[in-house]
């Protein structure tokens, strides 16, 4: 039962990054940024959570850090979409945070399914 609430909280990050990459994929860039937006404290907080977890259970250091990349990444991406939102583009820059974001989600649960192989 108490693992559930942190499922949760990491859970709603990655799922604002995806509708934020599904947003840009249909076009609706304005929908994309606010997503990202709301992403960012999500992310804080799913980020101060994988560090508490480091600390209090010895859990992987790894999976802290890269939350800390991933509020970086959704801070970029959000700083460089709000100028070109009233165009309707998609700056590089902020395209590729979100991939980047996307591919780091990858890898995190790649490794805590690895993981959790190992366990059993």
């Amino acid at each position: 039962m108490e693992g559930e609430p942190r499922v949760m909280a990491r859970g709603i990050p990655v799922a604002l990054v995806v509708a934020a990459a599904a947003a840009d994929g249909a076009g609706m860039h304005g929908v994309a940024f606010y997503a990202l937006l709301a992403a960012v404290p999500a992310v804080a907080a799913a980020g101060l959570g994988a560090y508490g977890d480091a600390v209090e259970r010895g859990a992987s250091r790894l999976h802290a850090g890269l939350w800390g990349v991933v509020l970086a990444l959704t801070v970029t991406g959000a700083a460089a979409r709000a100028p070109a939102l009233a165009e309707g583009t998609v700056p590089a820059l902020a395209r590729s945070a979100v991939i980047a974001c996307l591919a780091i989600f990858c890898a995190q649960a790649v490794t805590g399914f690895v993981t959790e192989l190992r366990r059993h």
